[in-house]
């Protein structure tokens, strides 16, 4: 994979099927660290992933003596750690606006993505959440009319949120409708990225195909 470049003192433990370790891949990607990517199965954990982080969770972020386990809090520390090219704005209540965002797509998006990607959840609840997702992505398509990127005209910690749960809408069987075009151009935008490409395992290379 692209992010995996030569010899580091950084590992990231990644479920490489998982929207919330891909979006820090992303960010490893757009900031080009060389970074140890080991792909784990999370229902076979290594041994050593519990003795690094006392909830043995995905993702996990090694970095000398520093391991974190929360994946928005990786992506700031890898933002501030790594300065060039920054993807949160300079200005606090820029700032600030941009970490509301982060946090509203986790409460509206990601724990809809979890529930659909989720084999346990049944089919009622997830026609349910589905059409509720759908719908909750389409709202956005007029904020795409004016910039290219979420709210934004530079690339963000929010776009690197957004792009995995756009990435995996096929595999969760939702289609945006032509009335959302502005919303499947930035889709495609975010897609065609190179940062986004290098991003990618093969399991999710494979969610395309």
């Amino acid at each position: 994979m692209g992010v995996v470049a030569k010899r580091s003192s950084m590992t990231f433990y990644s479920d490489p099927k998982d929207h919330y370790c891909h979006r820090v891949r992303i960010v490893l990607a757009e900031k080009g660290v060389a970074v140890d990517i080991q792909d784990v199965d999370p229902e076979n954990k290594p041994a050593e992933l519990a003795d690094l982080n006392p909830y043995n969770s995905l993702p996990t972020l090694l970095d000398r003596d520093l391991i974190l386990y929360e994946a928005n809090v990786m992506m700031e520390y890898l933002d501030e750690r790594f300065p060039h090219p920054p993807l949160l704005p300079v200005y606090p209540v820029a700032r600030a606006q941009s970490r509301l965002w982060m946090h509203r797509i986790a409460k509206d998006w990601a724990t809809k993505v979890d529930t659909l990607l989720d084999t346990k959840t049944k089919e009622t609840t997830a026609n349910r959440v589905r059409k509720e997702l759908r719908e909750s992505l389409v709202s956005t398509t007029p904020i795409f009319m004016e910039k290219p990127f979420f709210m934004s005209e530079e690339f963000t910690l929010v776009d690197c949120c957004v792009a995995p749960v756009l990435w995996r809408l096929p595999v969760m069987g939702i289609e945006l409708p032509k009335q959302a075009r502005p919303l499947i151009e930035y889709s495609e935008r975010l897609f065609a990225r190179e940062s986004f490409k290098e991003s990618l395992s093969e399991a999710e290379k494979e969610m395309r195909i």
